[in-house]
């Protein structure tokens, strides 16, 4: 019998040695859980307190009891605030917020409604909360992304999730595509346009902009690399400013046969539909259904492309266009003028 008991002690033994060990390893596994979940709300909060109140409400007037209205976010303690286009398209008044509900007269000093992004001025505003604009170049997927603004009227409201992911392309509302977008799935409404997208070292990684109706957690934002450029450029010249060569032109496929004849990879370019009788293109002896397939040696794969290459450093100066016509390549010399308002190439 004694044998019996002390066989089936050693039997219970290691199970509940086992248990407790199972037991110890949940304990251990939740303290880690907590340790996470605690370092994540740490992150959030921190980057809410820091960047917070550098947010603002931006409301437009357009007419007498007529408006809008997005968020801000302030760059620089003189009172520059960044925001969306589309937030202050049409402004007739501008009137900023805080987050602590103080409230000042603002003005627009210039916009680009090819990437969506606007600068305006707090009038006689000095010494406000600032925040700064991080790399985005250096953002990777996955990283944690806060978004701060105000949503459907709802003040200084912070949400949180990742990059999604970087590289996207989205079509502005001119028609051009707005280059290297952070895709979110930070949740964004109507209020949250022009506030900012924040990593979790406090920098502005981009200014939210849109998201696509009907979905859930797709979410993007003007790159905070392309908010500088834009900024330098409105500072600089009042605009952001391009080249315009005076073309039409559609994205088309290249035959194989006359990308083989011209010596070139291209599957795709920039068909010419028509030109601008005063314009660069036609000067310099361009035609309707020449296929635009290189740009100072750069590929040009359809009118994105061409776009995208026509920019302010090209104007003014000798670029060379190859095409390809009737099968055959053919090269032109021009000088890009600077784009106007509405025109495409």
């Amino acid at each position: 019998m004694y044998d019996l008991i002390s066989q089936n002690i050693a039997d219970i033994e290691p199970a509940a040695a086992a248990a407790g060990s199972q037991e110890l390893g949940q304990e251990t596994s939740i303290v880690r859980d907590d340790e996470l979940l605690d370092a994540y709300s740490d992150a959030v909060t921190r980057v809410a307190d820091l960047v917070g109140p550098a947010v603002v409400r931006v409301e437009r007037v357009v007419q007498k009891g007529h408006g809008g209205m997005g968020s801000g976010v302030v760059i620089s303690p003189d009172g520059l605030v960044l925001t969306n286009s589309h937030v202050v398209e049409g402004a007739k008044e501008l009137r900023l917020t805080d987050s602590e509900g103080r409230s000042m007269e603002a003005r627009l000093i210039g916009e680009d409604s090819d990437t969506d992004l606007a600068l305006v001025r707090a009038g006689a505003a000095r010494h406000l909360p600032s925040a700064q604009l991080g790399d985005s170049k250096k953002l990777r997927r996955g990283q944690l992304a806060v978004a701060i603004g105000n949503p459907l009227g709802f003040e200084s409201t912070v949400t949180a999730g990742v990059v999604s992911a970087l590289g996207r392309s989205l079509r502005a509302r001119t028609g051009r595509l707005i280059e290297d977008v952070i895709q979110t799935d930070a949740a964004l409404n109507p209020g949250n346009s022009g506030g900012p997208l924040v990593s979790s070292r406090g920098e502005v990684i981009g200014i939210n902009t849109a998201v696509i109706a009907g979905a859930q957690g797709i979410c993007f934002a003007v790159a905070s690399n392309t908010a500088q450029y834009v900024l330098s450029q409105i500072l600089q010249h009042g605009r952001v400013r391009r080249g315009f060569i005076g073309v039409a032109a559609q994205t088309v496929a290249v035959p194989r046969r006359h990308a083989r004849a011209a010596g070139i990879d291209n599957n795709f370019g920039a068909m010419i539909t028509g030109t601008d009788p005063n314009g660069p293109a036609q000067a310099a002896g361009l035609m309707s259904y020449d296929i635009v397939v290189r740009l100072d040696g750069e590929p040009v794969t359809g009118v994105d492309d061409l776009i995208r290459m026509l920019n302010g450093d090209r104007i003014g100066r000798s670029v060379e266009v190859d095409v390809v016509r009737r099968g055959q390549l053919r090269s032109f010399k021009l000088r890009p003028a600077e784009r106007q308002a509405a025109k495409a190439a």
